[in-house]
């Protein structure tokens, strides 16, 4: 049969891949495509305002859903998401990318074109060099692995800070102060990006009895961890994460991010992902698997 070719459509297309990516996911401790909570958080991170959703190219075979040429969070970098035994079609889902594609970077400032690819795709690696792109080796991102097989450790915080969930206060200026800090921003924390903030919490698998906040005794939150629990495979990613400068250090991101995991483990969550390969999560117990670097053309 032949591959047909179509752009996204709004809504029904977002529910269409979220359920194709929880259809082609494989267990085991690497993945080629993304998990459905990234595609989640991604439609629900202001960066998505940012980019034209309808530029994400759909690849059927009669009508079944087979590939997925999409940016995340930069208009000049796209990600793809392949059904198993399709590979095959990988060249022309680079063409749709040529086509289609390109944005400025913002560490270059300079107009590029690029696409993530595993380290184990040398397939995909391949194409990518036949092509003229370059790998950054100092852009990757690595996926972390947490197996949930035992009792999540307890942390104990100094006197005044305790531990608790969205739930118990959704105090959406803190939650707006602690990530805009956490993530080293400077200066107060404006009030635009509150809108944002609003935006993360409509997706359908944020929970604010999962998402935990570490409060400070002045009532701010010290720390924030986000949580995305998927029960048909039992795994959870985590995102974001974020500890105010004045208070790391401390355990406080560590008790954030356990008390996450402890909440889905009582779901039925056995592992948990990670998008990164910092030595905060390796010495809570996650365990990094793999790595995807940019391949990068410049068109200026």
């Amino acid at each position: 049969m032949a591959i047909k070719i179509r752009q996204y459509n709004g809504e029904e297309d977002y529910e269409r891949i979220s359920q194709f990516l929880i259809e082609i996911f494989k267990k085991g401790d690497i993945f080629f495509n993304w998990l459905q909570p990234r595609w989640e958080y991604m439609h629900h991170h202001p960066f998505v305002w940012e980019l034209d959703l309808t530029k994400i190219g759909i690849f059927e075979e009669s009508g079944r859903m087979v590939g997925v040429v999409h940016p995340e969070n930069n208009p000049g970098i796209c990600h793809f998401q392949i059904r198993p035994g399709y590979e095959h079609i990988q060249p022309g889902m680079f063409d749709y990318l040529e086509e289609t594609f390109q944005g400025i970077s913002k560490s270059t400032n300079r107009m590029i074109r690029g696409l993530l690819v595993n380290e184990f795709n040398p397939d995909m690696e391949k194409l990518a060099a036949d092509r003229g792109y370059e790998r950054w080796e100092k852009f990757g991102e690595s996926a972390s692995l947490y197996k949930l097989e035992e009792e999540v450790p307890e942390v104990h915080l100094p006197g005044g800070f305790q531990v608790q969930t969205l739930a118990d206060e959704n105090d959406i200026n803190k939650v707006n102060r602690v990530l805009w800090r956490g993530f080293n921003h400077s200066g107060p924390p404006p009030e635009e990006e509150i809108e944002g903030r609003w935006l993360m919490q409509r997706s359908k698998n944020f929970h604010l009895d999962q998402t935990c906040v570490v409060v400070a005794p002045d009532g701010n939150y010290a720390a924030y961890s986000g949580i995305y629990y998927i029960d048909q495979h039992k795994l959870a990613m985590v995102e974001p994460v974020a500890t105010d400068p004045d208070h790391r250090r401390m355990g406080c991101g560590t008790a954030a991010v356990y008390e996450c995991l402890r909440k889905v483990q009582a779901q039925g969550a056995e592992i948990a992902w990670v998008g990164s390969d910092l030595e905060f999560y390796k010495s809570m117990g996650f365990i990094t698997k793999f790595t995807e670097y940019p391949w990068i053309k410049f068109l200026d």
